[in-house]
């Protein structure tokens, strides 16, 4: 990794290397967003309210490669409560020779993901997916979560419908232990720019 990241998000010439990511840095505020999760006996649904910051990134060199990207932090409450429910930090990052749009975070429960996809530069729609197992595109549990509610597959889409409005959808597949079938845990939102 390059020990001189410049990170900006306002600065153009930084921003006009990100692709598709390009239009995500900033601040975004959604209150659309409906989240459906594991519960005892089946599942429960949340509506809540999210806050997303962007912030560009770049260049991180690895040899050969460079990336750019965004590092970001989200925050969730339910509604109708002041308490978050829901943390996560990371990068979304985009590797331009190989089309490639990257998403690495941290959720604090002891999971992470490395999801990623291919797209165009100028793309408005794209997907990033992690398998567990994999070695390039995966995702990591502490033991307990490994156990108890594995995370075995994570699909995230995104579509930038304005300058300043995005959605997205993401479906976490869980094996929870006594359950037959795998739990689709689904988060969805409309963001707009603060």
């Amino acid at each position: 990794m390059s020990g001189n990241i410049e990170t900006s998000s306002a600065n153009p010439e930084l921003l006009a290397h990100l692709g598709p990511l390009a239009a995500l840095a900033g601040t975004w505020e959604g209150k659309e967003g409906v989240d459906i999760a594991p519960a005892k006996d089946g599942s429960k649904e949340t509506h809540f309210r999210e806050r997303i910051t962007f912030e560009a990134i770049g260049p991180v060199v690895n040899g050969p490669q460079t990336l750019y990207g965004l590092r970001y932090s989200t925050m969730v409450w339910p509604l109708i409560q002041e308490q978050p429910f829901h943390e996560e930090m990371g990068y979304w990052l985009w590797d331009a020779e190989r089309k490639q749009v990257m998403r690495s975070f941290v959720v604090p429960r002891g999971v992470v993901v490395n999801a990623g996809g291919t797209c165009e530069s100028a793309a408005k729609e794209f997907c990033m997916t992690a398998d567990a197992g994999s070695e390039v595109f995966g995702i990591l549990s502490n033991p307990f979560l490994d156990e108890a509610t594995k995370t075995v597959r994570y699909e995230l889409s995104v579509t930038i419908h304005e300058p300043w409005k995005f959605s997205y959808k993401e479906n976490t597949q869980l094996k929870i232990s006594g359950r037959p079938d795998v739990f689709h845990h689904t988060d969805q939102n409309m963001l707009k720019r603060s």
